[in-house]
């Protein structure tokens, strides 16, 4: 076992496919393949299952994931301790992103970052909110963005900026004409929803409660979907309506493909956090990151 064989490891799992693997770390798959009976070997047990055209962790194979991951930020960081100490930034930095912040607005600030720090190459893992908060706290990931807050003392908090839901229809639904409606005439109406575990959905959650509603009692839910894109698309087709981000519709609304409504005297306002494990010193990388998005929000 080499760090090398545990890095390809790494990626045949993310990526779920032994060729996607070879691409990105330009080997052939013949080679990955070597590579991974090499650690199941030395281990002594199966550690990735293949099925048909997809590579899945067996329990062994999760666990190895999980150390690996550890392992190989430990060696990143290592590196760039010794790159800080000589004045220089270079390597990796891993950080995730539930689907807002990581589809809408982390892509610009990677290129501004990128064009400031041209050695290091950011990987961005886009999730649900529960799974970036739960790979920040496991240390898969250093830095994370979500839509939603959680509870856990280990969680440190920043709030890094806004976001507006406004309830989603089609051009021609009866409403779309409207400027707002009450939230209570919205319980009868086919709804699509995100996920368990994503920040919408919690912030939406939360909302009704305060207002004695239950998403899944009151309204009449008829699909769950589990990202925004399928939803975009679902409505389009007249599966139902939604509650979405504003910025994630953008080019729907200027282009009139979709229309954007008020709830009356239902406020839905939520921020997006960046989150760390305070448990854990941040990395050279990592705090020049931070430091670069802290720098262009006062700027700005």
């Amino acid at each position: 076992m080499d760090l090398w064989q545990l890095h390809i490891f790494r990626k045949v799992v993310e990526l779920a496919s032994f060729s996607k693997a070879g691409e990105s770390i330009h080997l052939s798959q013949p080679t990955v393949s070597s590579h991974i009976k090499d650690l199941e070997k030395h281990f002594g047990c199966p550690l990735i299952d293949r099925l048909s055209r997809c590579a899945v962790p067996t329990k062994a194979g999760e666990l190895l994931y999980s150390n690996a991951t550890r392992i190989l930020a430990m060696r990143d960081e290592i590196e760039n301790i010794m790159a800080e100490y000589q004045g220089q930034y270079r390597g990796g930095l891993r950080i995730g992103a539930s689907t807002i912040p990581g589809g809408y607005l982390l892509p610009k600030i990677i290129g501004g970052f990128n064009r400031d720090y041209p050695n290091i190459q950011i990987s961005l893992l886009i999730g649900d909110s529960k799974e970036i908060v739960q790979k920040v706290l496991a240390g898969d990931i250093e830095i994370g963005f979500v839509g939603a807050h959680y509870e856990s003392p280990h969680l440190h908090e920043t709030a890094f900026t806004n976001d507006e839901l406004k309830l989603v229809v089609y051009p021609e639904h009866p409403w779309a004409d409207k400027l707002s409606v009450e939230i209570e005439a919205l319980c009868q109406e086919p709804m699509i929803v995100r996920e368990a575990g994503s920040g919408s959905l919690h912030v939406l959650t939360s909302a009704l409660k305060n207002k004695g509603l239950n998403l899944e009692k009151d309204f009449h839910i008829v699909a769950e979907i589990g990202n925004t894109v399928g939803i975009i698309g679902a409505i389009k087709n007249r599966v139902g309506v939604s509650i979405l981000s504003t910025r994630a519709i953008e080019n729907e609304l200027k282009h009139g493909e979709l229309v954007a409504l008020d709830l009356q005297n239902f406020e839905l306002h939520r921020e997006i956090y960046l989150v760390v494990d305070q448990r854990r010193t941040r990395s050279p990388l990592a705090r020049a990151f931070h430091h670069f998005i802290s720098s262009k929000r006062k700027a700005g």
